[in-house]
């Protein structure tokens, strides 16, 4: 079977998602950390998407090009159809890190279509697109803002979002002649929307087009499924890609599940409030606060966290480690090397006291250390909260293999999702 789909997250978190949403359509799916041998291909038979999940998110325009083209060469080989760089929902980067604009002009040279889609909202998570303009829920009442206003995004400590029109955002990167088409043709006929697609793409090298409920998406879908049947096509966008290109299907039924118990680890990376509520919250976890200036620069430091995680977890102890300030104190600087760091803690904490259950809340953060963790590949294990899964990890190591794994975006996820994730016991 050929996968008619392929996607690389640019950080892990996101990656996951698209896992989720792939596998809840009742399609089959599995994400790769790297570009699969054929021997792991074998592995997880036969897909109908296929997902890598990087950190592209994090790099420099140099960095993305070394990263992006192998990933783009290995989708056109296996023959995917539509090729989709899935970005944050916010679409929040910059032109010195997480390029959107470097990742598609790169992307676009390994499909046949040299137009590209560019979905810019996804209702299902509180993200709404009209008029070109990205709109993003936040808090627990759904307080919905505009990006460049959004209490959050508008102050992201590495990619603040100045900018709410994505046209004019996505120019400011590097992306010329950007056409649009607007949610009151998506409402309307079908073959309305393809033909002023085939004319945008006439002369635009990418067409942005909104969402603002699943009405838009699945007009979107219908767009995406079609030109994709004439040529492959490079697809830009959170997971409501993924929501569109696949119609709901029947679910796929999963083996019995076997119980994992034991203590839970969780690492925070994450600077978002979203995620300090989360912590609060969590109170059957040993929360153990470390100051991330201590953390980089005292090996000393470093040793005491790593044996009071490995301790409290040796006593059957729910252990969560942040490096994220605490509810009143500002928010601290992010140094460039704080979740490489953050990843080699995590890896030392586990071989001492090796668990069957991992979180780790931020998207950096995530993909730094799942990708020094050894596993090879993630297969959809559950969804605990909206933009939030759990994935079956799989590692050639026999003490991390099929490990559950949970990884979060800073907004993500609802109050009590740490809490949530204790229940979360079954691993097949």
């Amino acid at each position: 079977m050929t996968p008619s789909y392929g996607w690389y997250g640019d950080d892990f978190t996101g990656a996951t998602d698209t896992l989720a949403t792939v596998a809840r359509r009742g399609f089959r799916a599995f994400l790769f950390l790297r570009v699969p041998d054929p021997q792991n291909m074998a592995q997880v038979g036969d897909l109908e998407a296929v997902g890598i999940a990087g950190a592209a998110r994090a790099m420099e325009p140099g960095e993305m090009r070394t990263e992006l083209a192998p990933i783009g060469a290995f989708f056109r080989d296996l023959g995917v159809r539509i090729l989709h760089y899935k970005c944050c929902s916010t679409f929040d980067s910059g032109s010195a890190r997480g390029n959107i604009a470097v990742a598609t002009e790169i992307l676009r040279e390994y499909v046949a279509h040299k137009t590209v889609a560019i979905v810019g909202g996804q209702p299902s998570l509180g993200r709404y697109c009209a008029f070109s303009n990205l709109f993003a829920s936040f808090g627990a009442d759904g307080g919905v803002f505009r990006l460049d206003r959004h209490p959050t995004m508008s102050r992201h400590p590495a990619t603040p979002m100045t900018e709410a029109d994505l046209r004019q955002h996505l120019s400011a990167l590097g992306m010329q002649s950007i056409g649009a088409i607007h949610w009151p043709l998506l409402t309307g006929d079908s073959e309305a929307v393809v033909a002023e697609w085939r004319r945008l793409a006439n002369a635009a090298p990418a067409v942005l087009l909104d969402a603002l409920d699943a009405h838009h998406v699945n007009a979107i879908g219908r767009l995406l499924r079609t030109e994709s049947q004439r040529h492959s096509l490079l697809a830009v966008g959170p997971s409501s890609v993924a929501q569109a290109f696949f119609e709901e299907g029947q679910p796929i039924v999963s083996p019995p599940p076997t119980l994992v118990d034991g203590p839970v680890f969780v690492f925070v990376g994450s600077l978002s409030p979203t995620t300090r509520v989360q912590i609060a919250a969590a109170r059957s976890y040993t929360c153990l606060n470390v100051d991330p200036d201590s953390l980089l620069s005292s090996s000393d430091a470093r040793e005491r966290i790593i044996e009071n995680a490995a301790a409290a977890l040796a006593r059957g102890e729910h252990v969560i480690v942040s490096t994220a300030p605490e509810a009143d104190d500002p928010p601290h600087s992010m140094a460039a090397n704080l979740a490489t760091v953050s990843a080699s803690l995590v890896e030392e904490v586990l071989r001492r006291r090796p668990v069957r259950r991992l979180a780790i809340a931020g998207g950096d953060t995530s993909s730094r250390i799942v990708g020094h963790l050894g596993y090879w590949g993630l297969g959809y294990h559950s969804q605990i909260s909206n933009g939030v899964a759990v994935s079956l990890a799989r590692s050639n190591d026999s003490s991390r293999d099929r490990m559950l794994v949970m990884l979060k975006g800073g907004q993500m996820g609802h109050e009590l999702l740490f809490e949530t994730f204790l229940d979360n016991k079954a691993g097949s």
